[in-house]
């Protein structure tokens, strides 16, 4: 997978929001697939004290329901944690383990969000442009905006505004559970990446695909601690 390196990462907090308002505005908020079957989760875990990061990506099959892949990196962190910067911590280590993959996905699902941001370029949105890969952005709680509780009946969904703008959807993947908050990466609109999130969830809150690079992350860490302690 050739990725685009408009910057570099090595840059400071203050430099970060400027680099995201000039990528939003390659964000595609159109999908131009047809299906999907391939789909990827990736999410990192955090050693104690955030020195270290481990992203994880699985490739799940929507169809067979059934895991096709699975890689992560480990890597030093070397940004601190900014509200909004997210993506400086998080998108080096996800872009690697991408360039991994010998399954090239179809679309991806970040643990974050999208256009759902004070920027429009949240992590979904980071990763998506410089791998330029459909990505959709599944995060656990709000970062900018307003909404109304959605039902409590699986697919019930309630939409988020910022400054007048519809960013993302509060979606509830499980009847009775707490909803997750859903927006456009690149690359796609809401509506398929609603249906998306939805059709990946089984009998959990995450959809599949990023719950199980969640555990995977979560193990490639403990074992890179362990081969270093």
């Amino acid at each position: 997978m050739n990725l685009d390196e408009s910057h570099s990462w090595a840059v400071s907090a203050r430099r970060g929001p400027e680099i995201q308002r000039q990528l939003a505005a390659r964000v595609v908020r159109q999908w131009s697939g047809s299906s999907v079957r391939l789909v990827a989760g990736a999410d990192c875990a955090y050693s104690e004290g955030d020195s270290l990061c481990a992203a994880a990506v699985v490739v799940w099959d929507l169809e067979a329901r059934r895991v096709v892949e699975t890689t992560s990196v480990c890597s030093e962190i070397r940004f601190p944690y900014v509200p909004g910067l997210f993506a400086f911590r998080e998108a080096p280590a996800v872009l690697k383990t991408l360039q991994r993959l010998e399954t090239r996905p179809q679309l991806l699902i970040c643990d974050g969000h999208g256009i759902a941001h004070p920027r429009r370029f949240g992590l979904a949105s980071h990763v998506g442009v410089l791998a330029e890969i459909p990505t959709i952005g599944c995060a656990k709680s709000r970062l900018c905006g307003t909404f109304a509780d959605p039902g409590v009946n699986r697919g019930s969904s309630s939409s988020i505004i910022d400054r007048g703008e519809t960013v993302g959807t509060v979606l509830r993947t499980r009847s009775g559970v707490k909803p997750v908050f859903v927006s456009i990466g690149h690359r796609i609109d809401l509506a398929t990446a609603e249906w998306i999130i939805l059709s990946c969830t089984t009998c959990y809150r995450l959809p599949e695909p990023l719950r199980l690079a969640h555990r995977a992350a979560t193990e490639s860490l403990q074992q890179q601690i362990g081969d270093t302690g």
